[in-house]
């Protein structure tokens, strides 16, 4: 076995043996009872490539989140938790994961999100997540997210520090926010061809051309926000990621976003 291949095994193995309960504020998969004010905001995570530190994301994530009084954010640390029947009693699924080396979840948690979000429910997707259902595992995937990994296109810039711009400054989420540097790395890798609306973009370094950062779409009631920004938890320092981030959980669970709607 090659050692990439090895170091890969390894740390699946680990993500799987190591305690379910990693991140601070996590809950049980068996018991999703929302909390009884406020907007319910559910972060799923558990599973991702060993370059992306979940364990520290998540946190990092819920704690921007925090700063809006309006959100009560839990983290599960199991995607197969969105199985659960207790998911239609949250107002905002945030899928943080990518089902690396291992089954994304099966048919009922698959159904169960797709009807959360077409009965009126807000979804929220950050980094990865695009991959989340890999390998044309989940066909319908690709109009929930909007877009999606394509392993076959140049996966991103080299990590590192580029500017954010906002593509639609008039859109409730991005309206009066200033453009904003970010330590992250620039995704060229979405494929689909669902109906999107961009909001923010970044231009690439190596091919000079603007990739999407983040976008919006609705998916039958529901609203869904998808960002690939978020690769470590110094992503999330810049203040523009924060509130980008914050406006766009709030857009799809229909929230003032601190401007007129």
């Amino acid at each position: 076995m090659n050692s990439s291949r090895f170091q890969r095994l390894s740390s699946l193995f680990l993500l799987l043996t190591v305690s379910p309960l990693l991140c601070p504020g996590a809950v049980s998969p068996a018991d999703l009872t929302p909390p009884a004010e406020g907007t319910r905001v559910l972060l799923v995570t558990g599973i991702d490539y060993p370059g992306h530190p979940w364990q520290e994301t998540a946190p990092a994530l819920k704690a921007i989140l925090d700063q809006d009084p309006r959100f009560k954010t839990r983290i599960v640390e199991d995607p197969n938790a969105l199985a659960s029947p207790k998911l239609q009693d949250w107002d905002v699924v945030i899928v943080h994961f990518m089902d690396w080396e291992i089954p994304g979840p099966g048919p009922e948690a698959r159904e169960n999100l797709r009807r959360f979000v077409a009965g009126g429910k807000g979804l929220m997707l950050t980094h990865f997540a695009c991959g989340a259902w890999d390998g044309n595992e989940w066909p319908e995937f690709a109009r929930l997210a909007g877009r999606v990994w394509d392993p076959k296109l140049r996966g991103h810039d080299p990590h590192g520090t580029f500017r954010v711009e906002m593509a639609d400054p008039d859109h409730p989420i991005t309206r009066g926010l200033e453009p904003f540097d970010t330590l992250d790395e620039l995704y060229t890798c979405l494929t689909g061809d669902t109906p999107i609306h961009i909001v923010a973009k970044a231009r690439s370094k190596v091919d000079g051309l603007d990739y999407p950062m983040a976008f919006v779409l609705d998916y039958g009631q529901g609203r869904v926000f998808h960002t690939v920004l978020g690769h470590d938890a110094r992503a999330y320092a810049a203040p523009g990621v924060g509130e980008l981030m914050r406006r766009g959980c709030a857009w799809t669970a229909r929230l003032s976003s601190g401007v007129s709607q």
